[in-house]
This record gives C-alpha cells, sequence and structure tokens, in this order.
C-alpha cells in the first residue's frame, strides 16, 4: 500500500469512531432533553398565577303574571235619527179684502232730533294719515330724481360704513299731486336714513289721485332705500 491509500484508511476508521461516539451517546442526550423540557414545564406552572374559570350562575327573575284585561262590552249603537214630520198646508182661508193702510210720515211726531251736521265744517285730513275714498291712485312721475335725490341725501357717515336700510314713509299729496306733508311709517334700522327718506319724499311728483271725475288729496305710503354700493 502505498502513503495515499494508508491516509485514506485512517480518515475512514477516523469518521467510523466518531459515529460510533455519537450513537453511543445519542441515549444519554434524548433522555437529557426529555428531562430538561419537564422540568421547564413544571417551572413554567408552578410560577405562572393559578387560572380559576369565571362564575357564569344566574338567577332567574320570576315573571309576574298579569290578569287578562276584562272584555269590554260595547254599546249598542245609537238609534237613528227620526226623519222630520211632513208639512201639512194649513186649509184656512186668506180673506181678500185686507188691505195695508197707506203710511202718512207728515203725523210723525220727530220728537227732540239732534241738529242736522254742519255742512261747512270739513274734516283737515293732512292732520294724520287716514284712507281716502279714490277711483285712481297717484302715479310717481319723476322716478329719475327721486333715485338722484335719494343719492343725494345718504349720510355720507352711514354710507361710507356700509349701513343701509330701507324707510317707508307717509305722503300727503294735494289735489295736484305734490306733497306737502311727510312722515315715518316704518322706520329703517338708524334714524339718519328716516330723516334723509323724509326730505327724499318732498322731491315725488305725482300724478293728481282722482275720485271718479274729481281730483282728491290723499296719503300714500312710499318705500325709500337706501344702499351703499
Amino acid at each position: 500500500m502505498n502513503e495515499q491509500d494508508i491516509q485514506s484508511t485512517e480518515a475512514v476508521d477516523t469518521a467510523a469512531t466518531a459515529n460510533e461516539r455519537f450513537k453511543r451517546s445519542f441515549s444519554s442526550w434524548f433522555w437529557g432533553s426529555i428531562t430538561g423540557a419537564t422540568a421547564l414545564h413544571f417551572a413554567i406552572f408552578a410560577w405562572l398565577p393559578s387560572m380559576q374559570a369565571e362564575d357564569m350562575t344566574f338567577s332567574e327573575t320570576e315573571i309576574e303574571v298579569l290578569d287578562a284585561i276584562p272584555e269590554v262590552e260595547i254599546p249598542p249603537p245609537p238609534e237613528a235619527i227620526r226623519r222630520p214630520a211632513t208639512p201639512v198646508i194649513t186649509e184656512a182661508t186668506i180673506s181678500e179684502e185686507i188691505t195695508i193702510e197707506v203710511t202718512d210720515f207728515s203725523n210723525w211726531d220727530t220728537g227732540d232730533l239732534p241738529p242736522p251736521p254742519d255742512q261747512a265744517k270739513t274734516v283737515d285730513i293732512s292732520v294724520a294719515p287716514q284712507f281716502v275714498v279714490h277711483t285712481q291712485a297717484p302715479v310717481l312721475l319723476n322716478e329719475r330724481e327721486v333715485i338722484s335725490s335719494t343719492e343725494r341725501e345718504y349720510p355720507s357717515l352711514l354710507k361710507d360704513a356700509g349701513i343701509g336700510g330701507t324707510t317707508v314713509i307717509h305722503l300727503f299729496i294735494n289735489e295736484q299731486g305734490i306733497p306737502e306733508r311727510t312722515l315715518v311709517s316704518v322706520p329703517s334700522p338708524h334714524k339718519g336714513l328716516d330723516e334723509a327718506a323724509l326730505k327724499v319724499g318732498l322731491v315725488a311728483r305725482f300724478s293728481p289721485a282722482k275720485n271718479r271725475d274729481k281730483t282728491v288729496a290723499l296719503w300714500i305710503e312710499l318705500p325709500i332705500t337706501f344702499k351703499a354700493t
């Protein structure tokens, strides 16, 4: 045998010897592992807190049995309404000689009657707003002048501050359609706008109001709006 064969033989013997040693030691390693695992589990169960199942017992509430509602006796339906009696035409005869006496007012006693109203006395309707009978309402004739007056009378402080509003005014218009008096009917949020609206109302001109073919003086309402641009 050469030197290479000798070395191969020694290597095989060494491997066989190591394998035999491993096989011989397997039993001790196996039972040692089993013993260690068992001891570890016992230690874990010993140190872990004891677990106990929660008490799931419950008690039943006794159900109270209610008495049944007594049967309600339904009353009988009301009796039907009786039909009205059939009218009977009388057989009495009326004499054709009955006449009505002629009424004569000349014999009436007037007694102490109040005197007739003074026809010359007239009511001044310009004192306060009131309704006046008319068949044709007045129409605004100078709308552009009213708009220009609104812009001119708009208080500059309120306009610059962006404060606007609407004032409804009462206008007393004479027979020629010219306003003679102005009053605030519905005020705006600011007194300065109300005062400006009264001045604007005097600029307006209207067609005369008529009651049939006669011109009349009357009160109207006119809204004046101030709007900041």
